[in-house]
């Protein structure tokens, strides 16, 4: 396992810190610490502006190959980036799925041509994109999906009808990666696509779910009779199962690194205000701060030890629990948040009465449980995949 960085990965950071130092005032200075957990609905056009600042900057897709508009950037490099934007406080990255997941399957899996039509408009900051998994009845057993997906001869185009949920973004996005069903006889992991399409069409309505925070960050997505180009297939039909495997391994890379940060800021805001309150002398609330601190640590170092490792291109079977382990921290700290802050955890701030940034913290880390995977589903991967232990017995009727 790599814990330490070499002379030129510290120059690169230094040059990515003064950058943010400089560009990250003006106009872009209210952006500060906004758009983290319960707080996505924040400053969404500003937030676009700084995506493309970002590129001109030549600060996105930074781990991709130089030839699809990267920076072709080490792993220590790429960590050392999601390490220092969240340190400055940078908002939350709308091009994050593009970014981070629809760009590097499309390196991987897609045809050239895919790949000079979407990628620019992803390293440019101008293309946002959003992810079309999980449906009512097919949350965390994503091989569940009924989405269909037919070819039209006539039109030349494959022609999409289904229902996606949880689709974070989808209101903000520009395109769509959709895993539907080629084959209608098909089951499980067989017989599914792996779509490109884009939002603005006919045939695709977005419905916002109000969540507990009160604002809606992700959606409904309902496909009726959809349009996708023909050559908007990534792979063959019947290989989207391997493709969308694929995609869940970037999933698990180097911006966990940047989370991890993200989750040190907030864990510094609640220590400021323990010893602003008095908080800090309770011998309760100190164990509990100090578990925190001593779990973000753990999580740095498995992250730096799944980094260190990653064999074919893949991740190691350690970055099986991290799912599990930060998500089960960060509703943990949400806990803590509110009994340091007391009484006034419970009281709004000022008119119009919006949420404080702890307490949206508090109430949308109880998702981080469920979405990408619930804790259940998390144990059930680790025991089998990880471990070789018997599959869970299924029930027939």
């Amino acid at each position: 396992m790599k814990l330490s960085f070499s002379d030129e990965d510290e120059k690169f950071r230094a040059e990515v810190a003064l950058w943010l130092f400089e560009n990250l005032v003006g106009e872009f200075e209210q952006l500060k610490f906004r758009g983290g957990p319960g707080d996505e609905h924040m400053f969404p056009l500003e937030r676009k502006k700084w995506e493309q600042k970002l590129a001109q900057g030549g600060w996105t897709c930074i781990g991709w190959p130089k030839e699809y508009g990267g920076r072709g950037c080490s792993i220590e490099q790429q960590v050392i980036f999601n390490e220092e934007y969240a340190r400055a406080g940078a908002p939350g990255r709308v091009g994050h799925i593009g970014e981070g997941l629809a760009g590097p399957t499309l390196i991987a899996f897609g045809s050239e041509a895919q790949k000079q039509k979407y990628l620019p408009g992803i390293a440019a900051g101008t293309a946002l994109w959003c992810q079309g998994y999980s449906e009512p009845g097919a949350g965390s057993d994503l091989a569940n999906v009924n989405t269909k997906a037919h070819f039209d001869e006539a039109k030349g185009k494959w022609i999409i009808s289904g229902q996606k949920v949880w689709t974070s973004l989808a209101h903000e996005s520009d395109y769509i990666f959709v895993i539907a069903r080629t084959n209608p006889n098909s089951s499980a992991h067989k017989g599914l696509g792996f779509f490109l399409m884009k939002m603005d069409q006919p045939g695709i309505e977005v419905r916002g779910i109000r969540q507990l925070t009160g604002t809606s960050e992700f959606n409904e997505v309902f496909f009726d009779q959809a349009e996708c180009d023909a050559d908007d297939i990534v792979g063959q039909p019947g290989e989207g199962w391997a493709i969308a495997m694929g995609l869940l391994n970037f999933e698990r890379g180097v911006s966990t690194l940047g989370q991890q940060m993200q989750f040190q800021n907030e864990l510094n805001q609640i220590i400021d205000i323990a010893k602003a309150n008095g908080k800090s002398q309770n011998p309760t609330i100190r164990q509990r701060i100090a578990d925190a601190h001593i779990g973000l640590k753990i999580m740095r170092y498995n992250s730096m030890r799944m980094l260190s490792d990653t064999g074919d291109g893949g991740l190691q079977k350690e970055a099986l629990i991290y799912k599990l382990f930060w998500a089960t921290w960060h509703r943990d700290l949400g806990e803590l948040a509110m009994d340091v802050l007391g009484p006034e955890a419970e009281i709004l701030e000022s008119g119009p009465y919006t949420l404080t940034r702890l307490q949206a913290m508090y109430l949308f880390v109880r998702s981080d449980t469920i979405y990408g995977g619930t804790n259940e589903i998390q144990r059930n991967i680790i025991a089998e995949r990880g471990l070789g232990m018997p599959k869970e017995p299924k029930i027939t009727a």
